[in-house]
């Protein structure tokens, strides 16, 4: 894409963005998301994602959406989780660090799945090292060399979800 055509695109995306937060058309509000929006178009210009464009697609955003869902969903069930490990008599916690496998392919997808782990009580991402995310687990009770099955209980309720999302 070319350098201009990439700016106008930062620029439009920018001014959407502007507009949906001050839900208005009246004058002011258009001027004023036109010079935020030029502005930080040539402050931010080349970090948005390469083919931002995509995240217009209705699609994609009810994929998000069920991710939205998906997420909260296993929220729940790992605080549920870590409610049962710390009110057991025992303490039945193993912690240690995974790694887990991810077959996504884009930055913003593995990102937002180490995130999504993140937000899951019980785990945290520590790293991002290519196709492999190295997380803290709070009960590692696989055995670590089954990468496969670590990878699936870890990161594989969110991966079809954000495949569709970003990938």
């Amino acid at each position: 894409m070319g350098h201009l055509k990439r700016r106008l695109l930062d620029f439009a995306i920018l001014f959407v963005l502007w507009m949906l937060l001050v839900w208005s058309l009246d004058i002011q509000g258009i001027v004023a998301g036109v010079v935020v929006a030029v502005f930080f178009t040539f402050i931010v210009s080349g970090l948005l994602p390469e083919r931002a464009e995509r995240f217009f697609s209705p699609v994609r955003w009810f994929w998000a959406l069920v991710h939205l869902a998906v997420l909260c969903y296993y929220i729940v069930v790992a605080n549920l989780d870590v409610l049962y490990r710390v009110l057991h008599p025992n303490l039945p916690i193993k912690p240690g660090i995974v790694k887990v496998k991810t077959t996504l392919k884009s930055d913003e997808a593995k990102t937002f799945l180490a995130n999504s782990i993140t937000l899951t009580p019980g785990t945290l991402s520590v790293d991002i090292i290519g196709d492999t995310l190295y997380v803290h687990w709070i009960n590692v009770h696989e055995d670590l060399d089954d990468i496969e099955k670590i990878s699936w209980d870890i990161a594989g309720k969110f991966e079809a979800t954000l495949r569709r999302v970003f990938d």
